[in-house]
């Protein structure tokens, strides 16, 4: 029994008969300046009524923006599960004008329709109500039964029935929107982009929070506990002030990130020739330079800052040794901001999961390629070679970049080491 009656006690029903009364009520204006009610009967009317009102809904229709306002008006008042299976975009295309146009016209007569038994069916309850006996055709009256007339108790159904009337057109008038106002191809298509470019957006700033903020708070938590165990006094004070400068780096970091979430512009990076800086020839990195400065805390950093990255792996017990061999202004920016992201992430994996043990760091062009290798000794048993370590979400995020530069990547377990090796190609594309 409830459900029989749920129709009638929701919200959506009498919003949906407000939108349906819209239509009948374009339809009246309509028929009363043209051709009006007086002169003909009801067959004249509807004859030069109905071209009347297709020629004006047709010509309404050619308008760009009476899609869009119908597809606002729609989706307020016809209530859909999924607002955007109802476009509220203007008419772009004739085909788009030809679906307005039938949606228009289909509108008007449903609605008509409808407002027709929304006036007739009250009228006729009420009769039923009132009168003693209403009159069949030749003169004759419905028979009481013991006395009583029971053609009253035939109200309630017909107002029950206009009410489920009411509800399915609305279902129908629904239907209708979604067929007519519905997406176009070309919209649908718009829209995956701009999910796919959103889904883009997400996964670069995912990807930042993940390779900075994560090695960050692993080395806060390496130092945090290694001076907690030492208990020296100068290892401490050493520890604390990696911690600090650790920090720092993250807060820079956290605020290019935010820049970048409120698309200010204010993460912006400088000219290319900026990032493209190259570190020239052959080289053991030793002590920590090419730290940027706090005018340039908000520029993403490149291949120039692994010095920095490096002695902070050291500082926390981690031998690093490390070779670069990039010519100077060979590296593109773009590959020097991902290539830092890359080895930051393989030290951090290593301090994470082998802390203590030898890292070794290579970063070499080769045959128009920059390749990119990180190592450290297993520490414990070694995995199998090519299985993730555990979470996995930095070495998905280190194959999500070489892929977009076009390049590869491989990890896993070789001849005791833990071995992380990206190739992008140094033309983009090629």
């Amino acid at each position: 029994m409830p459900r029989i009656f749920a129709p009638l006690l929701s919200a959506a029903t009498y919003a949906r008969w407000l939108h349906l009364a819209i239509g009948w009520i374009f339809a009246g204006v309509v028929l009363m300046i043209y051709p009006g009610t007086y002169a003909f009967g009801p067959g004249g009317i509807l004859l030069r009524a109905v071209p009347m009102d297709v020629a004006l809904l047709v010509l309404a229709a050619l308008l760009p923006a009476m899609r869009r306002a119908e597809g606002v008006q729609a989706r307020l008042l016809l209530m859909p599960e999924r607002e955007q299976d109802i476009a509220a975009e203007p008419a772009r295309s004739w085909a788009d004008r030809r679906r307005t146009a039938a949606w228009l016209v289909g509108r008007v007569a449903l609605g008509s329709l409808v407002g027709m038994f929304s006036v007739v069916v009250p009228a006729a309850a009420f009769d039923l109500l009132v009168r003693p006996a209403p009159q069949l055709p030749g003169g004759l009256r419905l028979p009481a039964a013991d006395g009583l007339p029971w053609y009253p108790l035939l109200a309630p159904v017909l107002l029950f029935a206009l009410g489920w009337l009411v509800g399915w057109a609305g279902r129908l008038q629904l239907a209708m929107a979604r067929r007519l106002l519905g997406p176009s191809p070309a919209e649908r298509l718009a829209a995956a982009e701009l999910r796919a470019e959103r889904l883009l957006e997400r996964n670069l700033l995912a990807r930042e929070l993940h390779d900075s903020i994560g090695h960050a708070l692993t080395v806060t938590v390496i130092q945090a506990g290694a001076a907690r165990e030492v208990g020296d006094g100068a290892f401490v004070a050493k520890a604390l002030e990696v911690i600090e400068e650790t920090g720092r780096q993250a807060m820079a970091d956290l605020e290019r990130t935010l820049a970048l979430l409120r698309d200010t512009g204010e993460a912006a990076d400088p000219a290319e020739a900026g990032g493209a800086r190259g570190i020239g020839g052959a080289r053991s990195i030793g002590g920590a330079h090419g730290t940027p400065q706090a005018g340039d805390a908000r520029e993403r950093p490149g291949i120039e800052q692994l010095p920095a990255l490096l002695d902070t792996a050291r500082s926390a017990g981690s031998p690093v040794e490390a070779w670069i061999d990039v010519p100077s202004g060979r590296l593109p920016g773009v590959l020097s901001r991902e290539g830092y992201r890359i080895v930051q992430e393989g030290v951090t994996n290593a301090l994470k999961y082998a802390p203590g043990e030898p890292i070794s760091v290579r970063v070499a062009l080769r045959d128009g390629r920059l390749e990119l290798r990180c190592a450290n000794a297993l520490a414990g048993a070694a995995p199998a070679r090519g299985t993730p370590r555990r979470g996995g979400k930095g070495l998905r995020g280190i194959r999500e970049r070489a892929v977009l530069l076009g390049g590869e990547a491989s990890a896993g377990a070789e001849s005791g080491e833990w071995v992380l090796a990206v190739r992008v190609p140094l033309r983009l594309g090629a």
